[in-house]
């Protein structure tokens, strides 16, 4: 029979792979506790970072229709949930991992689909998505910007050429009055 305090984990543990947009599964072996806040300080609102048992990690998983990671669940598992967007998260554990070598990022779950390695180091190298909204806004400036000067061109154009025929017709008009009395 299970105990209590085990369900209410599985059950804590499910509703947090339900509500979480990715999980990221590391190894933290050789972490000590003060470095593990440190990590937690790192990855800030966008998501929490559960040192958890490895049977009741895959029951949760099991629980919460994510299938794909059960190889991933052997060892010292510590599992980041995180909520919104993924690429800042995946970056800090990138970066946490690169200056602490016992952090090992052993894959994840996105989008009903186990994460092997490479693709989190690929979604830690994106953009964050403000950056790319900012670099769309000012693209579709730039362009909105150049439509303007196609269609203002013509019209200068037109005026352009107006005032040249005009000039034009000033100086033939000058040229006939300055002949015409040479030749009486």
């Amino acid at each position: 029979m299970a105990k209590p305090d085990k369900v209410a984990a599985v059950a804590e543990i499910a509703e947090s792979f339900r509500s979480s947009s990715a999980t990221v599964v590391t190894q933290y072996t050789g972490l000590s506790v003060s470095q593990l806040s440190q990590l937690r300080r790192a990855l800030g609102t966008s998501a929490k970072y559960r040192v958890a048992k490895n049977t009741l990690v895959e029951r949760a998983a099991k629980d919460a229709g994510v299938e794909g990671l059960e190889d991933l669940f052997v060892g010292a598992t510590a599992i980041a949930f995180i909520e919104g967007e993924p690429v800042n998260a995946a970056k800090a554990l990138r970066d946490f991992a690169k200056e602490h070598n016992a952090l090992v990022i052993k894959g994840g779950y996105m989008d009903g689909k186990p994460l092997s390695v490479d693709e989190i180091t690929k979604i830690a190298d994106l953009d964050s998505r403000e950056v790319l909204l900012s670099k769309a806004a000012g693209a579709f400036k730039a362009k909105l910007s150049q439509a303007a000067a196609l269609f203002q061109a013509p019209a200068s154009q037109v005026a352009r050429l107006a005032a040249a025929l005009e000039e034009k017709q000033r100086s033939a008009t000058g040229t006939e009055a300055a002949e015409a009395p040479a030749e009486s």
